[in-house]
């Protein structure tokens, strides 16, 4: 067997997103005729296509094939030059493979995404939202950050300051947000601000967000404060007005020949009346025996003494022991009471009952912790819930159980060792899918940010 082959080019340029094609041309310098199957190899073999896939040749004749690359517009499709091979495989002789080899350059594109989680914060004197910053393009980015505002009424610590992003991979920046006067009296006062990511060469890419201060004090205090300052230098103006006089009854004495004599004689001393009689009235009898209330219960009886509530705390500790095992277990607070928790995977709350989750109450074991909060995404995060910190073995909460609290649309959360994956149930959809954070990051887990709808079940493992 004997074959020529020819790359036209043998090297090329594509842009993700974009083809480029190249041709290879084969001759069959044989002397019997013979059919050729084509094969990319390589790191591009995903994105390449031969067509036709199958020649057919006479001895001494020639063909022509034509190799097309299509690389995606995704970090996978990492920029740079990308050494490739058609495998050529004769059907008459299969054990003489013949390879072309090429070389195809993927051009970079640079696509950056960022948002803060949550987009709104609430605090007296800081407020502590994070920066999450994606890389979507093909190649490394690297920004700095810097916050600004109207007026310059916060002061930002942004932690790094600088980031380096991989393609397809996302960084997490820690922003602390501080007002630099602090409201002591009076209403909420909301402080938008931006956070830029900015790059070499490049327009700043803004962020935005809101910062609500709170009073430190609320107004009604303050009005309450003043009233009572009011009725109390009323009080003190009206006794000093109309305050009683006093006056002495005693008479200075005269001395003579030693003695004390009196002005006026004494009154008459008036005698005491008599003690009151013992009565001879023997004690009411018991109704019972000795020492017994009016129901004859002895007094030994009381209300009968409620089991105590069982928590996920408990439930992990169950599970757990004797196990060095990951375990999470959790309950569901609905419509007015907590469920009895489960774990690993169990399902927590009623999918599609109606019946929206208000709280979830989660305990973790051999996983270093837990720590997260709820989403309102309709009234977005909110402060007066906020984020919660739990060890191994203790409970953590979502949310609220106040009548008045709206009910979850969601939560972010993580573990310090592993990671934890959800599946939500959201009213009026199904089973959204299981997601599971990367290990000691955070992932939010619940409705989509543009549908505002509360969670009606879950299922958690770890």
């Amino acid at each position: 067997m004997s074959l020529w082959t020819s790359l036209e080019p043998a090297s090329s340029t594509v842009d993700p997103g974009s083809s480029t094609t190249v041709q290879l041309r084969v001759r069959n310098t044989g002397d019997i005729v013979d059919e050729y199957r084509f094969e990319p190899v390589g790191d591009l073999a995903p994105w390449a296509g031969v067509e036709p896939p199958l020649l057919r040749l006479y001895p001494g004749t020639t063909g022509a094939v034509e190799v097309t690359f299509a690389p995606p517009r995704t970090p996978d499709a990492v920029a740079g030059p990308h050494p490739y091979a058609i495998r050529i495989t004769p059907a008459e002789h299969r054990s003489a493979v013949v390879v072309a080899e090429g070389n195809v350059t993927v051009t970079p594109f640079t696509e950056v995404r960022a948002e803060m989680v949550p987009p709104t914060v609430k605090g007296w004197f800081r407020g502590r939202p994070q920066l999450a910053v994606d890389n979507l393009g093909n190649t490394q980015v690297t920004a700095s950050l810097s916050g600004s505002d109207t007026g310059d009424r916060i002061s930002y610590d942004l932690q790094p300051g600088n980031v380096q992003i991989e393609p397809g991979r996302a960084a997490f920046v820690k922003a602390t947000l501080r007002p630099r006067q602090i409201t002591w009296f009076g209403s909420k006062q909301e402080h938008p601000y931006s956070v830029a990511v900015r790059r070499s060469g490049t327009e700043p890419l803004p962020v935005d967000g809101t910062f609500v201060q709170r009073g430190v004090l609320p107004g009604w205090l303050t009005a309450v404060v003043s009233v009572l300052l009011a009725l109390t230098i009323a009080f003190v103006a009206i006794w000093m007005t109309n305050r009683p006089q006093m006056r002495t009854q005693a008479q200075e004495k005269l001395e003579q020949g030693g003695k004390l004599k009196p002005d006026s004689p004494p009154p008459p001393k008036e005698k005491a009346p008599p003690a009151p009689e013992k009565s001879e009235e023997p004690p009411a009898e018991s109704d019972g025996d000795g020492g017994g209330d009016a129901n004859g219960d002895g007094g030994g009886g009381g209300e009968e003494k409620q089991p105590e509530e069982r928590t996920a705390a408990d439930a992990v500790r169950e599970v757990s022991e004797g196990s060095e095992d990951r375990h999470i277990c959790y309950r569901a607070y609905v419509g007015d009471s907590w469920q009895e928790p489960v774990c690993d995977g169990e399902e927590a709350g009623g999918a599609g009952q109606g019946t929206p989750i208000k709280s979830l109450d989660i305990a973790v074991t051999n996983t270093q912790g837990v720590t997260g909060t709820g989403a309102f995404v309709g009234e977005g995060w909110r402060e007066e819930i906020p984020w919660s910190n739990a060890d191994d073995g203790k409970d953590m909460y979502f949310g609220s159980t106040e009548e008045a609290d709206p009910a979850l649309e969601g939560f972010t959360y993580k573990v310090f060792d592993g990671a934890v994956c959800s599946d939500t149930y959201v009213q009026d959809k199904q089973w959204l899918g299981e997601v599971c954070t990367d290990p000691g990051q955070f992932k939010y887990h619940g409705s989509p940010m543009e549908l505002n709808l509360p969670l009606e079940a879950v299922r958690l493992t770890v």
